[in-house]
């Protein structure tokens, strides 16, 4: 590996503190280069596929796997647990909350007792202050689901996604269903 250095021209009137006259070597310790993106390339691959870039406020990142940009914002919430991502809705459907949510959880279902449930209530506690997520089931003449509409709540206990599915059948079995995301 060779590491290289850009050569400056610095000066006050393009944001430097110095007056560099001449091509002068970098300063790690104290320089940044000032640039609309870089283009990232190895000894094979030598093309505008793999970037780092900026639109706006955003900075935005894409790769030959990935080649639509993605914002650094949408990297941060698509990573690890104790964060936005613990509030999507996949993180729930079926199984309740789990990691990153304290324990506790209290879990209702509704009618009480009734072989054909029609509400399934997640709440923080056993208090049944605040909801987690709730998922609502619309039956047919069969008593089969024909919607199911999931909604997850925020920490302030506003509704931030819905999913609604729709169900069909041949008989008693399910042969599709659409989902529509809010």
């Amino acid at each position: 590996m060779d590491k290289v250095k850009p050569l400056k021209l610095e000066s006050s009137d393009t944001g430097g503190t110095e007056g560099d006259e001449f091509p002068s070597s970098l300063d790690p310790a104290e320089d940044h280069v000032e640039c609309r993106g870089v283009v990232l390339d190895d000894a094979t691959h030598q093309d505008e596929s793999t970037v780092l870039t900026r639109e706006g406020d955003d900075m935005l990142f894409r790769d030959g796997n990935n080649p639509d940009y993605v914002t650094l914002t949408e990297l941060l919430d698509a990573g690890t647990p104790g964060h936005k991502a613990l509030h999507h809705l996949i993180h729930f459907i079926d199984d309740g909350p789990a990691d990153g949510f304290p324990s506790g959880a209290y879990s209702e279902t509704l009618p009480a007792a009734d072989p054909f449930p029609t509400s399934l209530i997640w709440w923080e506690s056993a208090s049944k202050l605040k909801k987690i997520v709730e998922l609502t089931v619309t039956r047919n003449a069969n008593k089969t689901p024909a919607t199911e509409e999931w909604k997850m709540y925020d920490t302030a206990g506003v509704v931030s996604a819905t999913v609604t599915d729709t169900i069909q059948y041949t008989g008693i079995f399910e042969t599709s269903r659409t989902r529509v995301a809010t």
